[in-house]
């Protein structure tokens, strides 16, 4: 009965150690807008065809799955103003606009393509122009769909618009670095629970084992 019990405990743990690392959650595939202040990146309160950004500002675009704005990887490139603008003169009437697109990775990437380098790049539009104005300067072709929603930058993707994806939930340290939190890896209540049952049975086992020579 104990050896049962301890067989069928110890294939929950497998099952659980294989649920905690493969989770599935459901994402969506898109372009994700941000503002930058000093070296920060913060998720835009409005889309970039009401966006007016001012002279000076850097704003950003990422390609990637995520389930909400709260989980959405952030743009990773970390160059300022003064750089992305240096070669780029102030004209009177007119701003500039330093812009950073990030294609994401190879696993947000839609099946069959892959993602081109991030670049950076000064748009000097006119001085009420939005942020899709200043987009489309540099980063043509761009693609929206019938609700104005941003699908491709520079024709990436070439296909779909904001789908739904099934994503892992579990994240290497490096992804959660990149999305902006720190929370340690490490198993979950329930395989701990089940090691602590195991090896308690197994204690038991032995005690048995020992009793019955010792009868």
């Amino acid at each position: 009965m104990i050896r049962r019990t301890a067989l069928l405990l110890a294939t929950c743990l497998f099952a659980l150690a294989g649920s905690a690392g493969q989770a599935q959650a459901v994402g969506y595939r898109y372009w994700s807008f941000w503002d930058r202040a000093g070296d920060q990146w913060t998720y835009a309160t409005q889309g970039p065809s009401t966006a007016r950004p001012a002279d000076g500002d850097v704003q950003g675009f990422r390609f990637s799955v995520s389930e909400d704005s709260k989980d959405s990887a952030r743009p990773r490139d970390t160059a300022d103003f003064a750089t992305i603008c240096a070669k780029t003169p102030a004209q009177e009437g007119r701003k500039r606009v330093a812009l950073v697109i990030d294609f994401g990775t190879p696993t947000d990437a839609p099946s069959g393509e892959t993602p081109p380098p991030t670049r950076t790049a000064c748009a000097a539009v006119a001085s009420d122009a939005t942020t899709a104005e200043a987009l489309a300067t540099i980063a043509k072709p761009l693609r929206y769909d019938t609700n104005a929603l941003l699908c491709a930058i520079a024709g990436y993707p070439e296909t779909g618009c904001g789908e739904q994806v099934k994503t892992e939930e579990k994240q290497t340290a490096s992804e959660k670095k990149d999305k902006g939190t720190d929370e340690s890896e490490g198993p979950s209540v329930g395989v701990l629970a089940a090691i602590a049952a195991i090896a308690a049975l197994g204690a038991a086992t032995g005690w048995q084992a020992r009793r019955r020579r010792n009868g």
